[in-house]
């Protein structure tokens, strides 16, 4: 036996443990849930973990609304917002300060009725991963500059100078005197007017029709060569002529005024224009002044165009006529028998009321 045998007390005899109670096993449910609730948080510790490494991670503020983006969430190099420009304005002309954003359609129009410009980005922009663009205010939208009308109409002509021009209605001499002027010629009844009036030694006007003049130059001769002056009345006779564009009345009158001076023959003086149905404006009026001619009205209208009777023209002659007055009729444009039925009354009456015959007023 060992000798230290005798002074180790012999150890006592621990009791036995009691046997753990066996858990009931977990429902199949229970335990379901737990996985996915355990997959769920790895999941979010994953992703976060992922983004925040690659910068990827919005900030925790709230998505911006419509017209408050915050500086945080505007992409690099853009503006914050777009102000669209006043008529007239720099901004108006396609230099505006920055690109609109990305739900701005090129080619619209912004609710504030202006058209604006896409600009340029900034030049201080700096690279990097932008954020989500937040959405624009309706104010924002810009137009393309290819859809941005012009800002103006087209200018005017030049404005002439005195704009209340003179239309001449009386006679150059005054007094107790007529002037007799014939428009729309020369035509068929030309001819027997010139033979009228020579029986009573009248000098009268003639308003003629460019293309009616170049039709008939012989007409034209004999008008010049019997005494008679010569008006220029347009090409055509358009109506209303005031209304005409500034290159259209330049060419009726320009081109008339050269077709009867081509007519007449060398020599031939056209002194007036009368705009067809009386149709004067400023512009027109210069445009005959330019030519050295002056505008010519009447103060006397029978209405012979209408063919209303010879009687019905003596009638409204003698009623209308004050001393000094320029009387209106045709020789062309159509039937003028009527016509020259009342002048064959209407001379021998003028010279019976002591009129003397003149020309209009220059």
């Amino acid at each position: 036996m060992h000798r230290n045998a005798a002074r180790r007390p012999a150890h006592p005899i621990r009791p036995a443990r009691p046997a753990r109670p066996v858990r009931p096993a977990r429902p199949a449910a229970g335990r379901s849930r737990l996985v996915a609730g355990c997959i769920a948080v790895a999941a979010v510790l994953g992703l976060s973990a992922c983004g925040t490494a690659s910068g990827a991670l919005q900030p925790t503020t709230a998505a911006a609304t419509p017209g408050s983006a915050s500086p945080q969430q505007q992409p690099t190099g853009t503006a914050a917002s777009t102000t669209a420009p006043a008529t007239g304005s720099d901004g108006a002309t396609g230099s505006g300060p920055a690109a609109p954003s990305a739900a701005a359609k090129p080619g619209t129009s912004g609710t504030s009725g202006v058209s604006g410009t896409s600009g340029t980005p900034s030049a201080s922009g700096a690279s990097g991963t932008p954020s989500a663009p937040a959405q624009p205010a309706a104010t924002a939208r810009t137009t393309s500059p290819a859809t941005t009308p012009a800002t103006g109409t087209p200018a005017p002509p030049p404005a002439h100078p005195g704009t209340a021009t003179k239309v001449i209605g009386s006679t150059a001499s005054g007094g107790r005197t007529v002037a007799l002027t014939f428009d729309d010629g020369p035509g068929p009844a030309t001819g027997q007017i010139l033979d009228l009036l020579a029986q009573y030694h009248v000098k009268a006007t003639f308003c003629e029709i460019g293309q009616n003049a170049a039709a008939n130059p012989a007409l034209v001769k004999r008008v010049v060569a019997e005494g008679h002056r010569l008006c220029d009345h347009s090409v055509h006779h358009p109506q209303p002529f005031e209304k005409l564009s500034h290159d259209k009345a330049v060419y009726e009158i320009g081109a008339a005024h050269d077709m009867i001076v081509k007519a007449g023959g060398p020599g031939t003086e056209v002194s007036w224009f009368r705009a067809p149905g009386g149709g004067f404006d400023a512009d027109n009026e210069h445009i005959a002044a330019g030519l050295g001619m002056s505008s010519l009205g009447w103060s006397v209208d029978p209405r012979d165009w209408a063919r209303p009777g010879a009687p019905a023209i003596v009638s409204t002659v003698q009623q209308q006529l004050k001393p000094g007055g320029v009387i209106l009729m045709h020789d062309g444009g159509g039937d003028r028998s009527q016509t020259v039925a009342a002048l064959k009354q209407l001379l021998p009456w003028l010279v019976a009321q002591g009129y003397t015959f003149d020309l209009p007023a220059a």
